[in-house]
């Protein structure tokens, strides 16, 4: 479950593309540098994995990246016995290779795995720095470089999913936002190949529709829409219709909800 957005070159890892917008990539650095945990909180689709991946790429880790779900139980993490040519064998999971490795073990939106996840992390995210595997009876220690990271979107957060404060504070915690337009505008071109003319209306309706979270739309267009819409119109679909299908229709299914947000794509482009 390595992470396959790196590229490699005469050997050496190639960081993938992120621009920064603040002082993230020194406050990861640092983390890292002390052994600390990182937690990434914010909205879907803003940079949070990219950014993980160009900052195991940038400090020459291994990157093992989960995508948590309901059913991500502690087992699936740490490992179990399969049965392997007829012999039951013990096979790490993601999580007890990167401890073993001295890897990074990112956790996207951790809030989505069940309980018992969060209480294998605890003791990975104080000083003690151990992994106790209960099948195996190992406990074990954490090899220098490991380092857990975990993100989620407050923004989809209930009660019954949400982060217990004894489990926040022991992160670091870094608030991740969608660009400003000055600088979502460059990111945007060097991903799809779009002149930064032709995607700065883009990126001005995308900001639009961000405005109407809450009220029309659950989720405002992520940076990730607005690539895949500029991708589409760098190979030649027309202007429209890459953004029906990327922008408006990934945002809702209700028909006088989509003929709303057509209005503000009449209003930007005309």
């Amino acid at each position: 479950m390595k992470d396959a957005n790196t590229h490699q070159q005469n050997g050496a890892a190639i960081a993938p593309f992120y621009l920064p917008q603040g002082d993230e990539v020194a406050v990861f650095e640092a983390a890292a540098a002390h052994d600390l945990p990182i937690l990434l909180k914010g909205p879907t689709g803003c940079g949070k994995t990219r950014f993980v991946a160009h900052m195991a790429a940038r400090l020459g880790r291994p990157l093992y990246t989960v995508a948590c779900h309901d059913d991500l139980s502690a087992a699936d993490l740490i490992g179990r016995y399969l049965l392997k040519g007829g012999e039951t064998v013990w096979v790490d999971g993601p999580l007890t290779r990167a401890v073993r490795e001295g890897a990074i073990c990112y956790l996207d939106e951790v809030v989505e795995a069940r309980k018992d996840v969060t209480v294998v992390l605890h003791p990975l995210t104080d000083d003690r720095r151990i992994l106790p595997i209960d099948r195996t009876g190992e406990e074990l220690a954490a090899t220098p470089g490991f380092m857990l990271v975990a993100s989620y979107n407050p923004g989809y957060q209930n009660i019954l999913k949400t982060l217990k404060p004894s489990t926040r504070q022991r992160f670091l915690a870094i608030d991740f936002d969608f660009p400003a337009p000055e600088l979502e505008i460059p990111v945007v071109a060097a991903e799809s190949g779009l002149p930064e003319d032709r995607v700065k209306p883009l990126v001005r309706l995308a900001n639009k529709l961000r405005a109407m979270k809450g009220q029309d739309v659950e989720e405002g267009v992520s940076t990730r829409l607005i690539v895949y819409a500029a991708t589409l119109i760098a190979g030649g679909m027309p202007i429209e219709r890459a953004i029906l299908t990327a922008m408006i229709e990934p945002l809702s299914d209700d028909a006088d909800t989509k003929r709303g947000l057509l209005d503000l794509v009449t209003a930007v482009f005309g």
